[in-house]
């Protein structure tokens, strides 16, 4: 059983990544370095996705548990197996909103 979501992230392989693409300065505005920008998806895409993929799980526990009280269910283990992903899932979720919240938090105490 995977947890819809986690899969999305793929563990970069440090080996086959150059170590200049792993600092390339950026000239900004008023001479401020930065990182290079990606070419890959977006944080944000990630974050719309993971809870796109949060939503499907709990609308499919919800389905299976009204064909369960209504009788409609043939195997209850199907339900039971989706609550608990659909739990789980929520459960990381939180977690990362968070570990989030948290690390907003504390750049916000930084002194500049």
């Amino acid at each position: 059983m995977s947890v819809p979501g986690i899969e999305a992230f793929v563990p970069l392989d440090l080996a086959q990544v150059r170590p200049a693409e792993l600092a390339t300065p950026v000239i900004g505005p008023q001479g401020a370095t930065g990182a290079q920008p990606t070419d890959g998806p977006s944080f944000s895409s990630f974050l719309v996705d993971g809870l796109d993929r949060l939503d499907g799980v709990q609308r499919t526990a919800d389905d299976l548990a009204v064909q369960a009280a209504t009788g409609d269910l043939s195997n209850i283990h199907d339900y039971t197996i989706a609550a608990s992903e659909a739990a789980v899932t929520t459960q990381v979720t939180v977690a990362v909103r968070n570990k989030a919240v948290e690390a907003f938090t504390e750049i916000m105490r930084m002194h500049v």
